[in-house]
């Protein structure tokens, strides 16, 4: 217990630091969550080994991911995404997928990328909205055509994969008993929905006013309890908890829309985003193994060659936007597309546990996925309104 004060201390300090640092170079903003994951690599292990992502600080860091997608989930708002951006987003995910299985089949059979197809497929195909929402959210793009169409993309570039991943991947019963679990899951998550629906009653929302004033803090509580509960059931119908959190941010999202949620969602944000999630991107940079970007003679390739898959799997559904975005727009569109990361360690551990995948291809894969969430938001933002492609 000694050295957790002054780990979570360094910690407090770097997740203070990041907001500071972005605001140096006047002419461009480099996005906040690449300095938090950069200030991790730095006092990770790997480098200057000041703080490890054990203990509790890997604690820390697990909680900081189930918020960040409860967060997600919540600021999600389906009466603007459903529709043709919502459309888009399934077929243009569905075509990533179906290109990512054919580039990982034939990298494997020449022998260049020795990675489970499948695996690597799903992998490619994931976009992280987690770490895209905070970016656009800072940029105020959230509300923008173009905001609207990239949270549609990336929520099913998330939430799809994390469907293949509980479906095939991690089934911990038989077929028809995962199968069972999978709907049941779904079936608690609609009912409490249609309870958060239909709570939005004028007595119930000035009980919460009230109490929001209070040292109760219940709506807050309320939602905690929600997003551990959701978590809960996932890991115990043997999903991925990260599918329970941005289940119980959509359930959250639909009892307090409207500017009556305001105050809630100022204060989740105060929890989030001041606390919890800057730890969770810091964890993520600490255990970022540099040295795999050289562990094996072909290694700079690969990584390589996995980060322009990223970009061609999740750029070539772009052709399906030509009518709804600029030409300036999609080039962007492409590389905010795919910055990958959360997801892409998920598979990996899934991976190495199963024994499908060696811990150094493991590696590799993480590292580009890594890499993709330090460029590619940056090269998007960059471009943003500069180039014309298509």
């Amino acid at each position: 217990m000694e050295s957790y004060p002054s780990e979570l201390l360094l910690i407090a300090f770097v997740a203070m630091l990041a907001p500071l640092l972005i605001e140096l170079p006047k002419s461009f903003r480099i996005p906040v969550v690449v300095i938090e994951i950069i200030l991790g690599i730095l006092i990770g292990p790997h480098v200057f080994n000041l703080a490890t992502p054990d203990g509790m600080t890997g604690t820390l860091g697990e909680l900081g991911l189930t918020f960040l997608l409860f967060m997600v989930g919540l600021e999600i708002d389906f009466d603007k995404i459903r529709g043709r951006p919502l459309s888009l987003a399934v077929s243009g995910w569905f075509l990533s997928l179906f290109v990512a299985l054919i580039c990982m089949f034939f990298f494997q059979a020449i022998g260049l990328l020795q990675t489970p197809p499948l695996l690597a497929a799903i992998a490619l195909s994931t976009t992280a909205l987690g770490v895209l929402a905070p970016i656009l959210r800072d940029r105020g793009e959230l509300d923008t055509t173009f905001g609207t169409f990239m949270v549609a993309a990336a929520a099913v570039g998330e939430f799809g994969p994390l469907v293949v991943i509980s479906m095939v991947l991690l089934p911990t019963h038989s077929t028809a008993v995962h199968t069972l679990f999978m709907v049941s899951f779904v079936a608690i998550a609609l009912v409490a929905a249609n309870i958060a629906l239909s709570a939005r009653s004028p007595r119930v929302l000035e009980i919460m006013k009230k109490t929001m004033q209070s040292s109760g803090q219940l709506p807050v509580r309320i939602c905690i309890l929600l997003q551990i509960l959701f978590v809960a059931l996932a890991a115990k119908f043997g999903l991925n908890i990260v599918m329970g959190a941005f289940t119980a941010g959509i359930v959250v999202s639909l009892a307090i829309k409207g500017t009556g949620g305001e105050l809630l969602r100022h204060k989740l944000d105060a929890i989030g985003y001041g606390f919890l999630i800057p730890i969770f991107f810091i964890v993520a940079g600490m255990k970022f193994d540099v040295s795999a970007l050289w562990s094996a003679p072909l290694a700079p390739i690969q990584v390589a060659l996995l980060l322009v898959l990223l970009v061609f799997v999740r750029g070539v559904p772009v052709v399906l936007y030509k009518k709804e975005l600029a030409s300036e727009e999609r080039l962007p569109f492409a590389f905010y597309s795919a910055t990958g990361l959360p997801l892409i360690v998920i598979i990996s551990e899934i991976g190495v546990a199963s024994g499908v995948m060696p811990p150094d291809r493991a590696a590799i894969l993480v590292c580009a996925g890594m890499l993709s969430v330090l460029l590619f938001p940056i090269l998007a933002v960059r471009l943003r309104g500069k180039v014309k492609w298509l």
